[in-house]
């Protein structure tokens, strides 16, 4: 369906709400709508976005501000209506053909109230777009807005529930606002939290991003890494063992096993063979995944890469002359989970969690439950992806509001 996001501006013009405001779009698009984006400042960001341009959108126009000085004084300026009505004329067809109009911000802060009006003779025609108004901020409970308000309209379009329209806050603190300020049952209002872009953050290039998808590590809940070559002195078969005892302890733990067999010792490809058949018979298929399966000769910047993306370091090795894997986890500030083996005890010193090589992966898996749990940084990780993850809102939290009542 066609959707439009209006907002004062828009990327590149930088600021939380154009952020946002850039993300929905995004997410949108990448559901198959057609989407354009309204504003008074800004350009084309996204391929598959529309750009529309309406200077008189802007909160910064002159004209804008100048009626806003009166209007800040308590005045409604005889330019106010001329403002409206020209918005209109430009604004009425430019949303001819959309189903759903997502406003941000512009019906709860007195920037440009001459196009609040505007929005709200458009959402009182018939056949105008289903009208969602997203609250970032409310200027009737904010007090630094309070000597601009005043009684009666204009100012009164920021206070009062329109008819038909979709109220959406960001925060409960918000909707608990919004709901005494509009005077009706904090149930009507819509909770939409704000999201990260999880691959964009961490700069993860296409490579990286398409291996954790096909892997599951976008999904895990802990990542555990391990970063080394299919040989026996890994000991990886107990790694694989102990993902299966951290099912009790997790609700969603992925291994990833980054290198391929050792090349110098054809014994390994044996080795890798047992390893998986190890993995399906305890069922691990989803918890376990070798990236030599997917792709054998990976360039480093996407271990690395991993790195950013994983929870924890487990290395359960039998033997190392030295172990670089401690040295890249210390800089990626990972917990680490090794065994007690003299490299490993040299380098990681008290700041890894070590056990033996022989120990039973139960015990090994309590332990790493028991470390995570008292993590607040996993603590934290966790609770982000799983609820501040723009795919999981959009998919639970926005998508639905696109043909709700």
């Amino acid at each position: 369906m066609k959707i439009t996001l209006l907002h004062y501006s828009a990327p590149p013009i930088v600021g939380g709400v154009e952020s946002i405001l850039a993300a929905h779009a995004r997410l949108l698009a990448g559901d198959g709508h057609s989407v354009q984006v309204i504003a008074g400042r800004g350009e084309q960001f996204h391929p598959d976005v529309e750009f529309l341009s309406i200077p008189l959108v802007d909160s910064n126009h002159v004209e804008v501000l100048a009626v806003k000085k009166g209007l800040d004084a308590g005045l409604v300026p005889a330019q106010f209506e001329e403002l409206k009505r020209a918005i209109l004329q430009v604004l009425t067809p430019a949303l001819q053909a959309s189903r759903v109009l997502i406003v941000h911000n512009v019906c709860s802060l007195n920037k440009n109230l001459a196009l609040t009006a505007a929005l709200k003779e458009i959402a009182s025609q018939t056949g105008s777009p289903r009208l969602i108004l997203w609250h970032h901020d409310l200027a009737w409970t904010t007090p630094r807005y309070r000597s601009e308000l005043h009684n009666g309209y204009p100012w009164n379009l920021l206070s009062t529930d329109w008819p038909g329209a979709v109220q959406v806050v960001v925060s409960h603190e918000r909707r608990r606002e919004l709901a005494e300020l509009l005077a009706v049952s904090p149930e009507r209002i819509h909770i939409v939290p704000n999201g990260i872009d999880i691959p964009t953050f961490l700069s993860l290039d296409q490579l990286t991003c398409h291996l954790a998808e096909q892997s599951g590590a976008m999904r895990a809940d802990p990542l555990f890494l391990l970063p080394v070559r299919i040989t026996r002195r890994k000991n990886i078969e107990l790694a694989v063992r102990i993902m299966d005892a951290l099912r009790h302890e997790f609700s969603n733990p992925v291994l990833i096993v980054t290198g391929p067999p050792g090349p110098h010792n054809t014994s390994n490809y044996e080795y890798f063979s047992s390893l998986k058949t190890l993995r399906a018979d305890l069922g691990l298929k989803g918890q376990v995944h070798f990236l030599a399966d997917y792709d054998a000769h990976l360039p480093d910047n996407v271990i690395h890469e991993f790195y950013r993306l994983a929870d924890a370091l487990l290395l359960p090795s039998r033997e190392e002359g030295f172990g670089i894997p401690i040295l890249e986890a210390g800089v990626a500030r990972l917990p680490v989970f090794c065994t007690d083996i003299p490299p490993l005890v040299e380098l990681g010193g008290e700041q890894v969690v070590t056990f033996s090589p022989g120990e039973s992966p139960s015990r090994v898996a309590a332990i790493i439950g028991t470390t995570l749990k008292a993590n607040p940084a996993y603590i934290l990780s966790s609770r982000v992806k799983r609820e501040y993850n723009w795919g999981v809102i959009y998919r639970e939290k926005i998508a639905p509001l696109l043909e709700a009542g």
